[in-house]
This record gives structure tokens, C-alpha cells and sequence, in this order.
């Protein structure tokens, strides 16, 4: 107890001796340089979206019916593997099946992860569909369609190898 308050009576001392030092030297300083959180934001450093390649699937909009890529307007469900995009037979929940997604069956290399767009809502996947996608190696997320697209983005932004299976957002179960 006594150390701590030789130290709590020697601080005030310590600190005043220190500024009469700093104020009475004569040594010149050379001036600070720039900080660099004041040339670049938070923003800057974590804005991936204005960054991305032109030839990289970015989804920029849905709709009840379906999504925009890239500036390109597409009617109705989508897969994407990587950076390709193409249409997809199944239009509700229900059609989606082992054999709706027997792509991945043969696409190399195997998808880390199959993000599965449900629609509106998210929807309990049936045991059967999440056997067979474990037995092509991916993991799945079911989402809404929405974030489903959204977490597309940002996986793909990353250089993950991701997949999506994404049904419009206005269909509903």
C-alpha cells in the first residue's frame, strides 16, 4: 500500500518535470508526417463493391420475378457457379430437387458452399436434398433470396469458390 502511494505522489512530479523538459528544449523536430487514417476512411477501406472486376458476378438488384447482374436484367430463377450465371428450370421451392442441381455433380472445382435462395421466406430443406449436396462436398446455407444474393456477392468478392441457387424473391412457399 505504501509503494502505491509513493507512486501516486510521484506521478504529478514526474509529469511536470517531463513538460518543463519538452518546453525549455531547443532541439528541433522534424515535423510529423501525415497520419494515414485522415487520407483514408473506414469507407475506403472497406468498400469492396466499388472494387470488384467487370467480370465478376455482382448482383445488384431483385425483383418479385427476378434479379439484375451486372447491369443485366434476368426473369425468373438463376444458378451461379463463380462468375457464370445461367437460368434455372425450378420455379418454386417444391421443384427443387437432387436432380435440379445435378450440375454439380460434374462442375470442377466443387463449389465451397451452395447458397440456396428460398424466395421470400427461408424454407426447411428436405433431408434428401441435404444428403445429396453434402455428397458433392459443399456445405449449404438456405436463406431468403434477398440475402442469399447478398451473401453471393460478398463470398465471391472474397475469391471464394461459391455457388447459387436463387429463386425470385416474390415467390413464396
Amino acid at each position: 500500500m505504501a509503494v502505491r502511494g509513493r507512486a501516486v505522489e510521484t506521478l504529478p512530479k514526474l509529469m511536470r518535470s517531463l513538460r518543463k523538459d519538452s518546453a525549455s528544449s531547443t532541439v528541433t523536430r522534424t515535423p510529423a508526417l501525415p497520419s494515414l487514417r485522415r487520407a483514408f476512411s473506414l469507407y475506403d477501406q472497406i468498400n469492396l463493391i466499388d472494387n470488384v472486376p467487370d467480370d465478376q458476378l455482382r448482383f445488384q438488384r431483385y425483383t418479385e420475378t427476378g434479379f439484375t447482374v451486372n447491369g443485366i436484367n434476368y426473369e425468373g430463377s438463376l444458378l451461379c457457379v463463380g462468375n457464370l450465371v445461367t437460368s434455372w428450370g425450378s420455379r418454386k421451392f417444391s421443384e427443387i430437387t437432387p436432380q435440379s442441381l445435378s450440375i454439380f455433380q460434374i462442375i470442377r472445382p466443387i463449389p465451397e458452399i451452395l447458397i440456396l435462395g428460398c424466395g421470400r421466406y427461408i424454407e426447411p430443406v428436405d433431408p434428401e436434398l441435404r444428403r445429396f449436396i453434402r455428397s458433392t462436398g459443399m456445405k449449404l446455407e438456405a436463406l431468403d433470396s434477398r440475402n442469399a444474393a447478398s451473401t453471393y456477392n460478398i463470398l465471391n468478392e472474397e475469391g471464394r469458390i461459391v455457388a447459387a441457387a436463387l429463386l425470385p424473391y416474390g415467390v413464396s412457399s
